[in-house]
């Protein structure tokens, strides 16, 4: 058995995982990453059905811990304008990157580009050991240190054990976590989808009775990776379909807005749920991205938030180091935790309460819904208000996310 001593241990090689660790490079703290699945270098010529809508903030983080070459370099696909619209209904809005003075709203990246483009980062690190493909079989505190045993035998010793292992976190239910938490009553269908007209670059999404529905441009100008949020038992009926009858069902509800619709490759659904743990912090302990918030995937933030995350607990991992602080101690974590518990908190919120507003088929609320709608996209300051906060140029950010 091969014991390693380090400062922080982080639990999950995911894009958030990563991301902390390649945050930390210009310190000289110590980090074990333990990721259990390698993943697959060789990208395929279909894009994975795995997608984030990444902000300026995320860029801007990417690019501050030099990730952003790699990804470009691969695959990404950037977006200059967004269309909302309510079937059925007169409600909709426009935003455009010109009206803003930005280049573009953002980039549609597949998960596995920024996971490896941060894992060619990070494996140039000196003060970064990765034990991949490896999983944490147990885990017991100290009063100053906690100890983990790894399924190869190896052993880790760290100051701070950081979970970022996902929305069914090993590490928040081995330290049984409250959650708060509620299923949306819904799956998302992701697929790819070639369009007979060409997407020109535009993020759209309409609000259906059943729920929302988004095609994400890619960067084949006929190719949208789509997110279709419906009663889960219909998700997997429409993962099963024929693709003729499957492209009719999705060609009729995207309003037939490019032209018919041809399904490429697999389909597939994830149930939504939204969660948020009591505790971000305990001693010895931090959460983080999925792990510590999971919300619905209607404007694309979950994985904006996770990055967010990241990078705030870089920086504050980075101020008490310098100040010889202990990192693990709960009381010196507390700031971190305010702060991001307060960020995901807003975010729940507003996605809860827009999900709210689009549901239901009552007239009255259908009208609501248009007036709000129209308000937002001419009364000068909301629209942009709106935005800039979806582009992640507003709240509380971390340095990194700042320029």
């Amino acid at each position: 058995m091969k014991m390693t001593n380090v400062d922080i241990a982080i639990v999950g090689g995911g894009i958030v995982g990563l991301t902390l660790a390649a945050a930390l490079a210009d310190t000289d703290l110590r980090i074990a990453v333990i990721e259990g699945k390698e993943p697959d270098t060789e990208l395929n010529t279909l894009p994975d059905v795995r997608v984030s809508a990444l902000s300026r903030a995320s860029e801007r983080i990417l690019k501050n811990i030099g990730a952003w070459n790699g990804i470009v370099s691969r695959r990404a696909s950037p977006y200059q304008k967004m269309a909302v619209w309510e079937q059925d209904s007169f409600a909709s809005i426009e935003f455009e990157a010109m009206d803003l003075g930005q280049p573009d709203l953002g980039y549609i990246v597949e998960n596995r580009v920024i996971q490896l483009s941060l894992l060619d980062r990070v494996k140039q690190q000196h003060n970064v050991t990765l034990f991949c493909p490896d999983r944490v079989a147990s885990m017991m505190f100290g009063e100053s240190e906690a100890w983990l045993t790894l399924d190869s035998g190896n052993a880790i010793t760290a100051k701070l054990v950081v979970g970022a292992d996902g929305a069914n976190s090993w590490v928040r239910n081995q330290l049984s976590i409250p959650l708060t938490h509620w299923d949306y009553g819904h799956s998302a269908l992701v697929a790819n989808v070639r369009t007979d007209e060409p997407h020109d670059c535009v993020a759209r999404q309409i609000f259906t009775p059943e729920g929302p529905l988004a095609f994400l441009p890619l960067s084949d100008p006929h190719l949208c990776s789509i997110v279709w949020s419906q009663p889960p038992e219909q998700a997997d009926a429409r993962c099963c379909m024929s693709e003729t009858d499957f492209n009719k069902a999705l060609t009729g509800a995207f309003d037939v807005r490019l032209g018919l619709c041809h399904v490429e490759g697999d389909r597939a659904a994830f149930p939504l749920k939204m969660r948020y743990a009591r505790d971000f912090v305990v001693d010895r302990v931090a959460l983080i991205g999925d792990a510590a918030h999971t919300i619905h995937p209607l404007a694309g933030q979950g994985v904006n938030l996770g990055l967010l995350d990241a990078a705030s607990l870089a920086q504050e991992l980075s101020r008490l180091h310098d100040e010889g602080k202990d990192i693990g101690e709960k009381a010196n974590l507390r700031s971190f935790e305010r702060w991001r518990k307060a960020e995901a908190a807003q975010m729940i919120a507003a996605m809860q309460g827009f999900r709210d507003l689009f549901s239901g088929e009552n007239p009255a609320k259908k009208l609501i819904r248009g007036i709000g709608l129209m308000a937002a996209a001419t009364l000068p300051g909301i629209k942009t208000q709106f935005i800039k906060r979806a582009l992640g140029l507003t709240g509380d950010l971390p340095a990194l996310a700042k320029k």
